[in-house]
């Protein structure tokens, strides 16, 4: 398993918050089958933006996992990128 650190970069529309529910339920989901580590948005960046944080096999699990993400779904997403991270010291490390 390989840990991946997930970029949205958000429309900017007032239908977050219509999603936004659902699109934690759905995180929630996935941090329930071991796939999600931890979520949440950028503080302070324009435009609006989140990490979120995968242990999965390959990035096309991660890949796969984001597709159908309520927000991903409702073309709330603007960019996302997928990079594979290593880290070193702390609460993931291997």
């Amino acid at each position: 398993m390989s840990f991946f650190a997930v970029t949205y970069i958000y429309v900017d529309t007032p239908r977050h918050a219509e999603v936004r529910p659902a699109h934690r339920d759905y995180l929630r989901t996935l941090v329930g089958a071991g796939l999600l580590r931890a979520s949440g948005p950028l503080v302070g960046v324009q435009p609006n933006e989140a990490l979120l944080i995968f242990e999965a096999p390959d990035a096309e699990a991660v890949d796969a996992a984001l597709a159908v993400d309520p927000f991903q779904v409702e073309g709330l997403v603007d960019t996302t990128s997928v990079r594979e991270w290593i880290p070193l010291i702390g609460v993931f490390a291997v």
